[in-house]
């Protein structure tokens, strides 16, 4: 029995030896495989590692030669726009020595004009002379400042008329080239030194007549205008419709036709505004 028991007891013993050995074999194989899983990823972890170093070497040399070709590409647009700049100041500064000279030259063209243009020489009131023969075409010479005192002087224009429409007279015998005295002594001997009422009342001061009555005019200076306008285009200019000539006794002709006595009439009045 107790042989028995023994045997029992061995074969148990041997069963749990076995048990514990596999136990322990399993125990190992798990092991082993833990060990060459965590190699794995070391390994694993290690290459990507690696990799990953090798992929940001590479990308650092790129970006080195992009800095490189960016930084090559920046110094040729600096060196393009220096030299677009430097071509730019150049032509600004070829376009402005232009300007300079074209201004010396229009200076110097101004300078000459004003030193080539001839001045204005006028005679005094003393030099004003006047004949029957005389071209009433030609003006008597005097400034018009000194026109205006020949007619303040003017004793027989004792209603100012003469003097207060000076300005006037002067420059409409100055654009339809009339002699000043001239129209100014027609004047007189067409409407009087007081200018008579007719006349006056009609702005007309040398008698211009339409169906045989004195022409209105609304005012004394489109009344001058009409009788210098109409002595110039019919009767002191070729081709006019009542030319004979440019002197008293040719106007007359036309003007006033039937009269004996008109340029005697019209020379003692211009004689009465120089004496």
């Amino acid at each position: 029995m107790q042989k028995a028991a023994r045997r029992d007891v061995e074969l148990k013993m041997k069963k749990d030896s076995k048990c514990a050995l596999k136990i322990k074999e399993s125990i190992v194989i798990v092991l082993l495989f833990m060990i060459v899983g965590t190699s794995s990823q070391v390994v694993q972890v290690v290459k990507t590692e690696e990799q990953t170093a090798q992929i940001q070497e590479e990308n650092e040399a790129e970006n080195t030669q992009e800095e490189i070709v960016v930084g090559d590409a920046s110094y040729q647009r600096n060196v393009e726009l220096t030299t677009r700049s430097s071509e730019g100041r150049t032509s600004i500064e070829e376009s402005k020595t232009q300007e300079n000279v074209e201004e010396e030259q229009t200076a110097e063209t101004t300078e000459q004009e004003i030193v080539e243009e001839p001045k204005t020489i006028y005679k005094s009131i003393d030099e004003i002379t006047i004949s029957k023969n005389m071209d009433l075409t030609v003006r008597c010479g005097v400034s018009k400042e000194d026109f205006k005192t020949l007619m303040k002087n003017l004793k027989p224009d004792t209603t100012d008329f003469f003097y207060n429409n000076s300005d006037t007279i002067y420059d409409l015998c100055e654009k339809y080239q009339i002699n000043e005295v001239f129209f100014c002594g027609l004047i007189a001997a067409e409407s009087g030194w007081k200018i008579s009422s007719g006349h006056r009342s009609k702005c007309n001061y040398i008698s211009m007549m339409s169906k045989g009555k004195l022409i209105q005019y609304s005012s004394p200076a489109e009344g001058l205008e009409a009788a210098a306008k109409l002595l110039h285009n019919k009767y002191l200019t070729p081709g006019g419709s009542y030319y004979s000539g440019k002197t008293l006794s040719a106007v007359k002709k036309k003007f006033c036709p039937s009269s004996s006595t008109w340029v005697n009439l019209v020379y003692g009045c211009m004689k009465q505004i120089v004496d």
